[in-house]
């Protein structure tokens, strides 16, 4: 049975992730800079191959992010669907609603 209470929570978890994904992605520009800063630079062989896994650590949480955005979105899909079904009333559908519209968003554009 699907409340305002869960599409509540459903829904700060697909803001939640939308966050976390724009974070990974700059922390990737910035790793991705620091990383031919020090090629340019010509540092130590050890200190490149460090900040090379660094970088591939954070490259690979951006796809991570993304199934798990995916994930967040069909939830609260379906926990909306419910709730419109059920003629529920409240101001968390709305905000609800404009979350899927961000999320699907930012989600769109990857799968092209």
């Amino acid at each position: 049975m699907a409340t305002l209470r869960n599409l509540k929570i459903k829904t700060s978890t697909c803001k939640r992730i939308v966050k976390e994904l724009r974070s990974y992605e700059k922390e990737v520009d910035k790793e991705a800079a620091k990383t031919a800063d020090m090629k340019d630079k010509g540092a130590d062989p050890y200190d490149l191959k460090q900040q090379e896994n660094v970088l591939a650590e954070s490259r690979m949480m951006v796809p991570d992010c993304h199934k798990r955005l995916e994930t967040a979105l069909a939830d609260l899909k379906a926990t909306l669907a419910e709730l419109k079904e059920s003629n529920e009333q409240g101001v968390e559908i709305g905000e609800a609603e404009s979350t899927i519209a961000e999320v699907e968003a930012v989600v769109k554009p990857t799968e092209e």
